[in-house]
């Protein structure tokens, strides 16, 4: 991920990482003490209102250590000092807690929650991506032609606007980075057109002036343009390509 961040213009001299794991291990004193705290202030029925971070239900079956996890999370936001939680929108009750945490320990600055929207998986019937899934969404490393293949295989029914995953691909990644977005079409199928703002496409699809097959294709060629300065640095960066392999080493095929 730093990598990544690199890769897009990040200036790292102004930037400091901590990993929660080593800052645990070097005061877990400190840490587990202000664990039990936030537990110990928080009914039961509280914590399990947070499950949906680890995208579970309330209604669902938890473990001990599920509970615990909503816990440990709140408790990150303090133990590193964390004056913002930028996160998505499945973060937010877990988020709040912390608020209310403030609140209950009558804490002066209450962290700042940017909850951003969460944008659904590729496939028919994901409300959002999923890691394990790798057809679910578009990575950062993913080179130009499994961008094309997720695309084409992505659920994009013809007029149908609400739930669709392209349709929320275009007006949330591509117009906010381009401000536009160019459909490539041949004459026969009215010739290329250039949308300025989401609701026109919106329009345009949900009145069938927009078919799949033009929006898929077009669709892919804006993400690889966005795309296309993060491969080029995994491949004239030795560390990052080594990192890259590593990584990929990881994944869980099925």
């Amino acid at each position: 991920m730093v990598e990544v961040w690199k890769a897009v213009g990040m200036d790292m001299e102004r930037v400091q990482f901590l990993n929660c794991s080593e800052e645990i291990n070097s005061r877990s004193d400190e840490y587990w003490t202000l664990v039990m705290d936030i537990a110990r202030r928080n009914s039961l029925k509280r914590v399990v209102r947070c499950s949906q971070i680890m995208g579970r239900n309330e209604s669902d079956d938890l473990s001990a250590a599920q509970i615990m996890y909503p816990v440990m999370q709140c408790a990150d936001i303090f133990f590193l000092k964390a004056d913002i939680c930028q996160l998505g929108m499945d973060q937010r009750k877990v988020n709040m807690l912390a608020r209310e945490y403030c609140d209950a320990t009558k804490k002066k600055f209450k962290p700042v929650i940017l909850s951003h929207r969460m944008m659904p998986g590729l496939l028919e019937g994901q409300e959002k991506m999923s890691k394990s899934d790798p057809n679910s969404a578009i990575f950062m490393e993913d080179s130009e032609a499994e961008v094309n293949t997720k695309i084409k295989k992505a659920y994009c029914p013809p007029q149908v606007v609400e739930g669709n995953p392209c349709i929320e691909y275009v007006c949330y990644i591509v117009f906010p980075w381009f401000g536009k977005f160019e459909v490539s079409r041949s004459e026969a199928n009215g010739g290329d057109i250039t949308f300025t703002t989401p609701e026109e496409l919106r329009e345009a699809y949900a009145s069938g002036a927009v078919h799949p097959a033009d929006l898929k294709p077009s669709l892919s060629r804006h993400l690889n343009k966005i795309l296309q300065p993060v491969r080029d640095h995994f491949v004239n960066s030795p560390e990052a390509a080594a990192l890259l392999k590593q990584v990929r080493g990881y994944k869980v095929t099925r």
